[in-house]
């Protein structure tokens, strides 16, 4: 597979911070835990620096599905629910995803969602990218640069996904769904900012009696936030639990929620874990999140959102 030949002073200038208003898309596999709904819903009520075009389902497959393609649909369902939670009954507009992963390293699997992103990319331009956020699974994203490999001159893409590169493996469920869509993504030279889950995403914790005091009295969508945390445990005492997604969005909210270094771009094993080699393209890749920060802005924008639903 041949790509299109960004340049690295190309790829720094659009691995810098986003200044302005930030167009972007979300592809998440939103049934699959508890905090791709916390991230939707907080990259909906960012309006002053994000404009959320549309929403892409992506494919899972654990104990709450019977297998990805039924994974997929159950995120597009999910997503229709919080957009209806929130009022916002036909915006932004949700399409579905792969209905498997990609069989092979230059093997599509193709989509509405990864059509609609190879659309919106052509919209777009070096200049004025498309900042293509994933929470899931890449099939979506990956399928759509395997198709068209063009694409990649007006991309930013945002992923969480792997491990930290220190860690002894990458086996996070995001990346082990799709290894190849995830090589594809590492390979293809494309802007990326990488957000590792273990040793980075992980300080994102959060506990019931903190969502008590700060969510659930913030209206239908606080309230829907807090009892699908409540329902993840039958005793929360001494409990917390990682509310993983956010950390994209926060990355394109605020500079100073995230710390990040330019790397080369790892390799990814067959064994699932990370190599390394120099001669490699630039990525970004963060290292650290301040916790505290990004909470206090998504419970802010909560209670704003709430009095605003009145």
């Amino acid at each position: 597979m041949t790509y299109p030949t960004i340049t690295e002073q190309q790829r720094f200038a659009r691995l810098q911070y986003p200044k302005g208003k930030v167009r972007m898309i979300l592809d998440t596999d939103t049934y699959n835990e508890i905090d791709d709904q916390f991230a939707v819903i907080y990259s909906l009520l960012a309006r002053e620096k994000l404009q959320v075009e549309a929403f892409y389902a992506a494919p899972f497959f654990n104990e709450k599905s019977s297998g990805p393609a039924d994974g997929m649909r159950r995120s597009y369902e999910e997503l229709v629910r919080i957009r209806e939670l929130m009022k916002l009954p036909e915006h932004p507009p949700i399409y579905y995803g792969a209905e498997a992963y990609m069989p092979g390293a230059d093997e599509p699997v193709m989509s509405d969602a990864a059509n609609d992103l190879i659309r919106r990319a052509h919209d777009s331009s070096p200049d004025d990218p498309l900042y293509v956020v994933a929470i899931g699974a890449i099939t979506n994203v990956a399928s759509a640069i395997v198709h068209d490999p063009s694409i990649l001159e007006n991309i930013v893409v945002v992923w969480l996904g792997g491990n930290s590169l220190q860690w002894p493996d990458t086996r996070e469920f995001n990346l082990k769904q799709d290894p190849h869509a995830a090589r594809i993504l590492l390979d293809c030279g494309v802007p990326l900012v990488l957000v590792p889950c273990m040793g980075v995403a992980t300080h994102l914790t959060t506990t019931l009696s903190e969502l008590r005091d700060y969510v659930k009295d913030t209206g239908a969508i606080g309230r829907y936030l807090y009892e699908t945390f409540e329902e993840t445990s039958t005793d929360h005492k001494g409990h917390s639990r990682v509310i993983w997604d956010i950390s994209t969005i926060a990355y394109l909210l605020d500079e100073r929620f995230v710390e990040s270094d330019l790397v080369h771009s790892p390799l990814l094993t067959d064994e699932i874990t990370w190599d390394t080699d120099a001669s490699r393209h630039t990525i970004r890749c963060v290292r650290y999140l301040h916790r505290d920060r990004i909470f206090k802005d998504l419970f802010g924008k909560l209670e704003q959102f709430g009095k605003q639903q009145g």
